[in-house]
């Protein structure tokens, strides 16, 4: 598809847009409901599913008006610039958001749970709060919240969503090579195995909750154990569904020839987004699942 040429010294400015203010109350819905729904409240779950519908809507009408924007040529390569900053804040902002869980991860098992055992600091606490208590990882904690528990092997369906999420890096790192080479083929089909890929990850994912849950009393409330697993899991989980999705939206906008060889940054984007959650992934199973 042709793009126009913008002029290289002017920087576009949007015109106003109703999403920013949209987007808030959607988010402010979506709070509210959450909250009354983790609250036991019987209203809640229907507004957070009404807030999170809006929040999807809101997000895919104001893409689609980026989406025109490029379209009709109004980005150039100062708009560019802008944008891959932004996307690499963006990316160090999840960077630093994983980091804050598996700080917590670290510190649980490297000074907590010493702690409560009676180990340096935490005589005073092990002898009058939990006298004789001692801690290994995994571990739900001296109350043994949520009762007794298993833990899922590594070398099950963790090793088998690593297998998959690193082949998914090789297949969108060569449907990017693909896209350079202007092979439109090549790209859909390296693409569309990327999103397959994707898929099937959270299929087992939900497999391996489902197990967690059912088989094994392995819940969000076993205690230290259950609640850092699942928060780094699931949220990870929750980056690798949007990754998908935004993949998606890049394999439609290619078929639809969106994209140029030269100019191609929405699908670099998502491509970098996706290497980064790859990374993540390999510090989860590492820490989370082996050690």
């Amino acid at each position: 598809m042709a793009h126009a040429q913008p002029d290289a010294n002017v920087y576009f400015v949007p015109h106003h847009s109703r999403w920013p203010f949209i987007g808030s109350v959607v988010m402010f819905t979506m709070m509210v409901g959450v909250a009354n729904w983790f609250n036991g409240s019987d209203w809640g779950f229907n507004v957070f599913m009404v807030g999170l519908f809006g929040m999807l809507l809101t997000l895919g009408f104001w893409f689609g008006d980026v989406i025109s924007e490029s379209l009709q040529g109004h980005y150039n390569e100062q708009v560019d610039t802008s944008f891959r900053m932004g996307m690499m804040w963006f990316i160090f902002s999840e960077v630093m958001f994983f980091a804050a869980f598996f700080g917590a991860l670290f510190y649980a098992r490297a000074f907590v749970l010493p702690w409560l055992s009676g180990e340096g600091d935490g005589a005073l606490t092990n002898n009058f709060l939990w006298q004789g208590y001692t801690a290994g990882w995994p571990a739900n904690g001296p109350a043994d919240i949520g009762g007794a528990f298993e833990t899922i092997p590594a070398w099950g369906l963790p090793l088998i969503n690593t297998v998959i999420l690193l082949t998914s890096g090789v297949t969108i790192t060569m449907a990017h090579h693909a896209l350079k080479q202007n092979a439109r083929k090549a790209l859909l089909i390296w693409l569309g195995l990327t999103v397959a890929l994707g898929c099937l990850f959270l299929f087992y994912q939900v497999e391996e909750y489902v197990h967690a849950y059912q088989e094994l009393n392995l819940t969000l409330g076993s205690g230290i154990y259950g609640s850092t697993f699942f928060m780094l899991t699931g949220f990870h989980g929750m980056h690798v569904a949007l990754g998908t999705i935004m993949l998606a939206v890049m394999w439609l906008r290619c078929a639809k020839g969106h994209f140029s060889k030269d100019h191609h940054f929405a699908f670099e984007a998502v491509a970098w987004y996706w290497h980064f959650v790859d990374v993540v992934w390999l510090g989860l199973f590492l820490f989370v699942y082996v050690l």
